[in-house]
């Protein structure tokens, strides 16, 4: 099991709130794509809405209490929820990059 090193924690920390930026930077452009779409207006607000709502509780959007003991779980989120890729990690130890891929591999294995 993968336990969270100084430096690791550090980089998550600096690196997460451009991560985030990044991500609603691009949920944005897709928003702007729906409302350009040539559907109905009611469409369009209901199905926004409707994307909103979910967006809005991903861990790309938002982190709240950020920790060390959570900082594996939140990084396995943000992968899952394509706002960041695994070479956006090829900064941090080996041992965390290999866990995560290992983690990723299983949850793949099983879940899909």
């Amino acid at each position: 099991m993968y336990q969270v090193i100084e430096k690791d924690w550090k980089l998550f920390r600096k690196l997460l709130p451009g991560w985030q930026e990044a991500y609603m930077e691009r949920l944005a452009k897709e928003y702007m794509e729906l409302l350009s779409s040539d559907r109905q207006a009611s469409d369009k607000f209901w199905a926004l809405d409707k994307r909103i709502k979910q967006d809005k509780r991903r861990t790309g959007v938002l982190v709240s209490g950020a920790s060390r003991s959570n900082m594996f779980q939140l990084i396995i989120n943000l992968i899952n929820e394509e706002a960041i890729s695994e070479d956006d990690l090829k900064e941090f130890s080996e041992d965390l990059r290999d866990t995560v891929k290992t983690r990723l591999e299983i949850d793949r294995r099983y879940f899909m």
